[in-house]
């Protein structure tokens, strides 16, 4: 926790361009260091500090080496596929993902925050810009910042959730329009439509279940410098992230129900088909045992020298389909 150390000019870019610094005072008040204060700036004996950076720029990853060392470095910066919270001592790792803004379902585009924690700092690699992200012009105004990291992070994960919550309700829009176009029975896309939302569905329950689990194991870990209030907001987050992944699982088991339906319908559908056609075998069937008797070739046929007999068969035929149809009609079975 050492001194912040600006590069030199000629040799890397300005501070400004690869790290930013927020202090926050513990009390509900936070500023964004100027760049003339950023180069000797050290942890605050009150409150605590925000060092955001980019884990793609150079001059971060340095810096980072220097003051948490190589080996928590790397973790720190390599890309994680999952949200995860791990404890070393009296420090803790945690990943976040964040959908970006303006995400659709079907796209997520899913955003790494990457935090490190300890008494007096909080050093964030963020493929986002983590002041517009938590707002933190609006908590200048206010004074209600965050007063410990741990609350930092509950925030952090709040506003996860906050974009989160918007796609939830589109999905569910569209499972609505999925069932309405069921009942009426346009099913010429609705296959591939369930299909699609059940695929984003899954994805979306990746992104969320593991975040939940994030919070609660940092809930309940020994760090010296984690308050009861500290442990209270950070359940608030992991239930808010779990209320989500209900709603999740409500959509997940809503579309399985859809899934289901729609394959009844389908087997309906089928079912009548099949009806219609053994219903047309059963008055059909008759009618051509008699005229292939008729159509044979060898002598003894009635009336195969009458000029008549044509009409009085295909008559005969005619008169004994719909009998056949009326009687089925009569017993319901067609």
């Amino acid at each position: 926790m050492g001194e912040v150390r600006r590069p030199a000019s000629n040799q890397r870019a300005p501070l400004e361009d690869w790290m930013t610094i927020v202090q926050f005072d513990g009390k509900g008040g936070v500023r964004a260091l100027p760049d003339e204060e950023e180069a000797g700036f050290k942890t605050p004996t009150t409150g605590f500090a925000l060092v955001s950076g980019s884990a793609k720029a150079p001059e971060f990853r340095a810096w980072l080496k220097k003051e948490v060392g190589e080996f928590y470095a790397d973790l720190i910066c390599v890309p994680s596929t999952r949200s995860r919270c791990t404890v070393f001592d009296d420090q803790a790792l945690v990943v976040l993902r964040v959908a970006r803004p303006g995400a659709e379902p079907d796209d997520i585009g899913r955003q790494l925050l990457s935090l490190w924690l300890e008494k007096g700092r909080v050093i964030v690699a963020a493929e986002l810009n983590i002041v517009d992200f938590l707002g933190i012009a609006q908590w200048q105004r206010t004074r209600h910042a965050p007063i410990t990291p741990a609350d930092l992070v509950a925030r952090l994960a709040l506003r996860a959730a906050d974009r989160i919550e918007p796609l939830t309700e589109r999905l569910s829009d569209k499972l609505d329009e999925v069932e309405e176009e069921l009942v009426m029975e346009r099913l010429t896309d609705t296959r591939s439509k369930l299909a699609a939302l059940r695929r984003t569905i899954i994805n979306m329950r990746r992104l969320i279940w593991p975040q939940r689990d994030v919070l609660t194991t940092l809930e309940i870990e020994d760090l010296s410098f984690f308050t009861d209030r500290d442990r209270i907001r950070l359940r608030e987050a992991a239930l808010r992230t779990a209320r989500l992944g209900d709603e999740m699982q409500t959509l997940s088991e809503r579309a399985g129900l859809v899934h289901e339906q729609l394959l009844d319908t389908r087997a309906e559908e089928m079912n009548r088909n099949m009806l219609v056609l053994a219903a047309a075998t059963v008055v059909f069937m008759p009618l051509t045992v008699i005229s292939g008797l008729l159509g044979m070739n060898v002598e003894g046929i009635p009336f195969h020298d009458s000029p008549w007999a044509f009409w009085l068969v295909t008559g005969g035929l005619a008169a004994l389909g719909v009998a056949i149809y009326l009687f089925m009609h009569k017993r319901k079975w067609m």
